[in-house]
């Protein structure tokens, strides 16, 4: 490989962190806990996920937000991990935690209900947990689901370090 590409690949290493930067300062450090980059297309799918299962059941509709929101990034993170794409994945890897951290904020409102939601309709939180009998427990699960989301944030800035190191 020659100096250039590993320069060349050395950015998007750099790009990616910094772009893992943004997406903790959006989530953890801002009002609104929202990330202007994603999070419009990011609630597109989920709506356009409600959609497609309420096509099957309206019973499973509700799921069905969450469900599409989260299977995108992993199906695009297979697909690239498939081809060894390091780099791609690891974007791939990033998108899905920054979805996580949506799901979290999302889940953990499902008692007080303070977020403003699309058309003003049902929280699908609240009647998931409600099903369940798990809605007192909203706050505990949002935090489990963002430990997983910084987790996965954290073994991709270790991978890029380390590709970065190695490189």
């Amino acid at each position: 490989m020659n100096q250039r590409s590993v320069s060349k690949m050395k950015w998007h290493h750099w790009g990616l962190i910094l772009f893992i930067g943004l997406t903790l300062y959006f989530h953890f450090f801002t009002e609104d806990r929202w990330f202007p980059l994603l999070d419009s297309a990011n609630l597109a799918f989920h709506e356009a996920g409600h959609l497609f299962l309420g096509i099957l059941s309206d019973g499973l509709s509700v799921y069905g937000g969450t469900l599409l929101q989260l299977a995108i990034p992993i199906y695009i993170y297979q697909r690239f991990k498939a081809d060894q794409q390091l780099v791609a994945s690891s974007w791939a890897l990033v998108w899905l935690a920054e979805n996580l951290l949506n799901v979290a904020r999302y889940l953990g409102d499902a008692q007080v209900q303070l977020l403003p939601l699309v058309g003003g309709g049902m929280h699908d939180w609240t009647e998931i947990l409600s099903r369940w009998n798990l809605l007192r427990f909203d706050a505990s699960i949002a935090l489990g689901i963002k430990m997983v989301a910084c987790l996965i944030l954290l073994a991709v800035l270790i991978r890029l370090i380390s590709l970065i190191q190695t490189d």
